[in-house]
């Protein structure tokens, strides 16, 4: 079997209540000949309405999961990962569905991924006026945790919903733990992957903020699941400081 024909990857994309901004990300997706996993999160029946159409529209090219309800952003990623291993799929890059993320970037993250097929590949937002200033300026406060629990620089950005991942690589995480089902579920996992060895390679992304209107994220409640994350996390750096350091010289 020749190298390439190990590669496959798919395009895998989380949806709670984007009716009006998904069809388009999916459109945008299509055009590029990759396969795209839809993953419907108990969303409205307007929003599973779309998602039913455009998989009769495109069906050669997407498959529609769903979960009954909500079950949060990370869960709707990991069924969609699973499904993806079942299916073949060697990759997955995952995409927001509120139309955030420069879609024409996608061959970008798939060549690199052919060059570095167990990285993880890592969008950089690069904001354009659209980005709300207090948003824009928190994420900081993430990224220096982040950068304190891996003992380094190496991800830029550990919020950012346009990553491409290599699946046996999260499956095989996957079995030792749990990760964050909602908010903390980016941040979580790019930091877990970090620690079993997986190289990162960033790459800048344009983002824009969302066309729909519509975020998911809840003050209070993930605010205070995020410093959670961030303290479980900070105590596995400690477990782990010996290996994290020997990353330096990787």
């Amino acid at each position: 079997m020749d190298t390439e024909s190990l590669f496959l990857p798919c395009v895998l994309i989380p949806v709670y209540n984007h009716e009006h901004a998904v069809p388009a990300v999916v459109e945008n997706i299509i055009i590029h000949g990759i396969p795209c996993i839809l993953v419907d999160d108990g969303s409205s029946r307007d929003c599973a309405d779309i998602l039913d159409s455009l998989a009769e529209k495109f069906p050669d090219n997407i498959h529609l999961l769903r979960h009954k309800d909500n079950q949060g952003k990370g869960e709707a990623v990991m069924t969609g990962i699973r499904y993806a291993e079942k299916c073949g799929f060697t990759h997955a890059l995952q995409i927001d569905a509120d139309g955030q993320h420069d879609t024409r970037d996608i061959p970008l993250f798939i060549s690199l991924a052919r060059q570095f097929p167990d990285a993880i590949i890592n969008g950089c937002p690069v904001y354009d006026g659209s980005v709300p200033t207090i948003r824009y300026f928190c994420r900081y406060i993430t990224h220096v945790w982040v950068w304190i629990n891996t003992l380094s620089f190496k991800i830029k950005d550990s919020m950012c919903g346009f990553r491409l991942y290599p699946v046996s690589k999260v499956m095989l995480l996957s079995k030792k733990h749990h990760f964050g089902s909602r908010m903390t579920f980016d941040t979580d996992i790019i930091v877990r992957l970090f620690w079993e060895g997986l190289d990162v390679v960033n790459v800048p992304t344009k983002v824009s903020y969302p066309i729909d209107g519509v975020s998911h994220f809840r003050g209070f409640r993930d605010n205070v699941q995020i410093c959670f994350m961030h303290a479980r996390l900070f105590f596995g750096m400690l477990l782990r400081f010996p290996r994290l350091i020997g990353y330096w010289w990787r």
